[in-house]
């Protein structure tokens, strides 16, 4: 892994659209380009206790999860993310980059390259729900989100990582 930089830190708050609540206390926090093609992203998540790993893409559809936060590592290739929901922001993200996502994070894959992977996980490998914006689902997820604690560690630093100057 490389060394960590102010300079590669980004945040994003978005506001809830009325479809993807989003999250209203913490920003969507991206590390870039710090990941190499040496690290096993699998094992540095594990070791600061972010399970329940899986390997892929990310859904063509807007969707957040209301019950945790979630973790996603680009290990391969590169992709154009709606983030936020519709009316939220477009990035793009290659290999090495890290996304944080607080519960209620609109996340949508938009375009990629045909390699495209990342590794996601979550802290304390807490099963995820997955949520689309329907509004019969929305009064009870909005509930969930406001109670998902913050994550005991960092998903890459551990206990004093960055994430918690951005998440208090």
């Amino acid at each position: 892994m490389k060394e960590l930089t102010d300079k590669q830190i980004s945040t994003y708050q978005f506001k809830d659209d009325g479809t993807i609540p989003n999250n209203p206390t913490y920003p969507l926090v991206i590390y870039k380009d710090l990941l190499t093609s040496n690290d096993q992203a699998e094992q540095i998540l594990a070791h600061n206790n972010w399970l329940d790993a899986w390997r892929g893409g990310i859904f063509n559809q807007h969707h957040y999860h209301s019950n945790t936060h979630e973790v996603l590592a680009v290990i391969i290739g590169e992709a154009f993310l709606q983030l936020g929901g519709a009316s939220g922001k477009q990035l793009a993200v290659a290999a090495g980059d890290v996304l944080i996502l607080p519960a209620g994070t609109g996340h949508k894959l938009v375009d990629s390259s045909n390699d495209f992977t990342v590794v996601g996980a979550y802290p304390n490998g807490i099963s995820y729900d997955f949520c689309t914006g329907q509004s019969q689902e929305r009064p009870q997820n909005v509930e969930n989100i406001a109670t998902v604690t913050l994550p005991a560690k960092d998903p890459l630093f551990g206990s004093d990582g960055p994430l918690f100057n951005y998440w208090q």
